[in-house]
């Protein structure tokens, strides 16, 4: 396990597709993604919590007119969905291998045009709500991030961080909730869902949970 740790991280290193530390754009892409990775001017999409970047190719290969950063601080993970984009040819996908809390390093006000967060791990204990990735601190952030009518989007499993999420966002000025659903699958909210499912996701629907999804925009 250790030595395929390894391997990806070495990959990581070398991937075309990877912004990491000691990367000569790690420092420099705040603000101006489209102009020195992208190299036009389509909207900006960010899947924080990527992990192997499912969601991220999944979307790119829908929407070839959109750029997409999956972020994620697992060089492991990351990896994968790296290698996944160059085998099907997407140049509209880049992966930063990065913290989420260190994200105002990396994204400029009214920069991005959706945020989705996809599966996050809920952190149902109260000592854990600092790392929920829909508190209060974290919502800021976003909401900095999006340009004006901007799209911010969870899918969850979790009915706790469903709920949560749903109160939070309610109490942000900053957004208003287009839409929510408890069952996205018997839902005509599953437009949304793009056909993209993710490993974990495809787990839980087959021991019969039911998936969340919320939809806001930037006010």
């Amino acid at each position: 396990m250790a030595r395929r740790k390894l391997m990806h991280y070495d990959y990581c290193s070398n991937a075309t597709n990877v912004i990491e530390a000691g990367k000569p754009l790690y420092h420099q892409l705040k603000g101006k993604w489209n102009q020195l990775y992208f190299e036009n001017h389509n909207p900006i999409v960010l899947e924080l919590a990527c992990g192997k970047g499912e969601y991220t190719v999944g979307l790119a290969s829908v929407f070839p007119d959109k750029n997409f950063i999956g972020m994620d601080i697992k060089g492991d993970r990351i990896a994968r969905g790296s290698q996944a984009a160059l085998d099907s040819g997407l140049s509209n996908v880049a992966f930063l291998r990065a913290g989420i809390q260190y994200s105002e390093e990396f994204f400029q006000a009214r920069e991005l045009d959706e945020i989705w967060l996809i599966h996050p791990d809920p952190q149902v204990r109260d000592r854990d709500e600092p790392k929920r990735l829909t508190n209060p601190d974290f919502l800021k952030k976003y909401a900095s991030y999006l340009k004006p009518g901007g799209e911010f989007c969870l899918k969850t499993d979790s009915s706790f961080l469903y709920e949560y999420s749903l109160e939070m966002i309610s109490d942000n000025p900053s957004f208003r909730i287009m839409d929510y659903t408890d069952d996205l699958y018997q839902s005509p909210l599953l437009q949304y869902h793009h056909g993209v499912k993710t490993h974990y996701e495809k787990i839980f629907v087959s021991k019969g949970y039911s998936i969340k999804f919320i939809k806001c925009i930037r006010l």
